[in-house]
C-alpha cells in the first residue's frame, strides 16, 4: 500500500492556493467584468461585495496570509451565496444543488471552512511570518 500522507503538508497548501485562485476568478468576473460572463453583466451591489469579498480574499487565500480569518470569512459568504443566490432564488425553496445551481457554492463553503481550521499550510505567508519569529535572530528578537 502506497502512504501518501508524507505530502499532506504540501497538498494542504496547493488546496489552498487553488481554492483561492477559483475564488479570486470569481471576483475578477464580477468586478472587472473579465471573461465577460453574461450572468455577471449588470449586478446588484450584493453581488458586487461578493465579488469584492472573492477578489481580495481570494487572493489572501493564494497567497496564505490571513488564511484563517480569509477561510472563514469566504465560508460564510459562500453559505449566504447558496442560500440567498440559489436555493431560494426563484422564491419559492430549490433543495437539491443540482437543480439550483448551487453545488460550487456549498463545495466553496466548506472548503474554506476546512481551511479556517487547518491553516495555510506549510508554504504560505502565514508559515513565513510564524517562522520568523520563532527565530532567535527574527525581528521580535531585536526588540
Amino acid at each position: 500500500m502506497i502512504n501518501l500522507s508524507r505530502f499532506q503538508p504540501a497538498l494542504l497548501s496547493l488546496f489552498r492556493f487553488i481554492t483561492g485562485l477559483l475564488l479570486l476568478q470569481y471576483g475578477i468576473a464580477k468586478i472587472f467584468k473579465f471573461p465577460a460572463v453574461p450572468y455577471f453583466a449588470d449586478i446588484p451591489p450584493l453581488i458586487w461585495t461578493a465579488g469584492a469579498l472573492e477578489l481580495v480574499l481570494g487572493a489572501a487565500l493564494m497567497i496564505g496570509l490571513f488564511t484563517r480569518i480569509s477561510a472563514f470569512v469566504l465560508s460564510g459568504e459562500m453559505a449566504f451565496a447558496y442560500f440567498m443566490g440559489h436555493m431560494f432564488k426563484s422564491g419559492a425553496p430549490v433543495f437539491l444543488p443540482l437543480l439550483n445551481g448551487g453545488t460550487a457554492a456549498i463545495l466553496f463553503c466548506f472548503a474554506c471552512l476546512y481551511l479556517s481550521a487547518a491553516g495555510g499550510g506549510p508554504i504560505s505567508v502565514d508559515a513565513l511570518v510564524r517562522k520568523e519569529g520563532d527565530e532567535p535572530s527574527g525581528a521580535l528578537a531585536r526588540r
